[in-house]
């Protein structure tokens, strides 16, 4: 048991989805868009004007989201999808009550 006292050389950290070692790209590529569009969605919400951005969005985001998190297969996915659904819930929420999703009368 000499590799027990002697540790070999630490891992790098890397920042990936695929913590399984496979390949998902469908699965990144829609939770990644989940992220996206809750993260515009969310922003958008600060500036009652951009409210068509918010609630399309928002709501975009929130359908992508939940397909999303129905075919991950992975922990980090599964996290990413959900703070791109809180955000794009909340910007999609937020959206409506500035205005909805047609532009003013």
């Amino acid at each position: 048991m000499p590799h027990v006292l002697h540790p070999s050389e630490r891992e790098r950290f890397r920042l990936t989805l695929n913590t399984d070692g496979r390949s998902h790209p469908v699965e990144n590529g829609l939770a990644v868009a989940t992220l996206a569009c809750g993260l515009v969605a969310f922003v958008a919400t600060f500036f009652p004007a951009a409210h068509m951005i918010s609630s399309w969005l928002g709501t975009l985001g929130f359908g992508v989201g939940l397909f999303s998190q129905y075919i991950s297969v992975t922990t980090p996915q599964r996290s990413v999808n959900i703070v791109g659904l809180v955000a794009s819930f909340v910007g999609a929420v937020l959206g409506i009550a500035h205005g909805g999703f047609l532009p003013y009368p």
